[in-house]
């Protein structure tokens, strides 16, 4: 065999192995919904292959069945790796800007005229961010917050659960430095309260403010999973995350978190979802934002 043979017969053998078979997407999609209930179909195949891609070249793995052949040996070792390698992390600070909205204008009154002091002496409020990816709807909510109760913050017990599927996302939240590009579009008022920005060679970086931070607790959590807090929420968002699975699953999460919400709580869906037959459950009261009934 001559060179350009030997040359030849190796891109074939490499193309060969860069190929995503039937199989080995059927299987993909099986473990992804096994793992997390997130539904992959064919319109999401060129996706799931460029993030395929990238994990068998940094596992240094010879082709996508020997990747599919690990996950098979070893879930439990590789699960987290995976999950968070092919999961979509699309966000940015105050995204959806009219839930905000309805939070200062509709909600925090109401918080604040009708919450009863607990045995501390304190109001006590409760809001989760269920899918709260690299942390900017976190902060975006303890913004608002901080915004509309400041001068009567210290009277109230204020806690924001944040929660990711990915333990990545929620490192980076956790940790609260960002690109200074992603906070271009909040307003001036806002950077300058709540945000620092870096020196030197971090000048393009900025750092979330001690008091929001403090306001927020970081966890990892698969939604499939058992739920260990204890609740009840007064506000929960679940925003572009229920898209991703069945309908029997988004049923299943649905009455979770109705049970999860106070009375009268408030839950945020994300622009193209909604809560199908689980609706008899909740008044609409906004544009994606339901009311569970009293």
């Amino acid at each position: 065999m001559n060179d350009r043979q030997a040359d030849n017969t190796s891109n074939v053998n490499r193309n060969m192995a860069c190929q995503l078979s039937d199989k080995d997407f059927a299987f993909i999609c099986q473990f992804v919904y096994q793992s997390t209930g997130i539904v992959l179909n064919e319109s999401k195949r060129e996706m799931l292959y460029r993030r395929l891609t990238r994990i068998i070249r940094e596992r240094k793995i010879n082709s996508f069945t020997d990747y599919c052949q690990r996950l098979k040996d070893s879930p439990a070792q590789e699960k987290d790796y995976f999950i968070n390698a092919i999961t979509t992390n699309l966000t940015s600070f105050f995204r959806e800007k009219h839930h905000f909205d309805f939070i200062t204008e509709h909600e925090l009154p109401l918080w604040l005229s009708n919450k009863v002091a607990q045995a501390n002496g304190k109001k006590r409020l409760r809001i989760w961010s269920s899918a709260s990816s690299t942390g900017e709807e976190p902060y975006s909510i303890a913004m608002t917050l901080m915004e509309a109760m400041k001068p009567q913050l210290s009277q109230w017990d204020v806690k924001i659960l944040a929660t990711d599927i990915d333990s990545n996302v929620v490192a980076t939240g956790k940790q609260g430095i960002y690109d200074i590009k992603r906070i271009e579009d909040i307003d001036e008022n806002l950077k300058k309260k709540y945000f620092y920005q870096g020196c030197g060679q971090s000048k393009n970086s900025v750092k979330v403010h001690e008091s929001l931070k403090n306001l927020i607790t970081f966890k990892q959590l698969n939604l499939l999973d058992d739920w260990p807090m204890k609740g009840p929420f007064d506000a929960i968002f679940c925003r572009n995350v229920i898209i991703y699975f069945d309908k029997k699953t988004q049923l299943e999460l649905f009455s979770r978190y109705y049970e999860m919400l106070a009375p009268g709580g408030v839950f945020f869906l994300g622009h193209s979802e909604n809560l199908g037959n689980y609706q008899q459950y909740f008044e609409n009261v906004g544009r994606t934002i339901f009311r569970k009934s009293l």
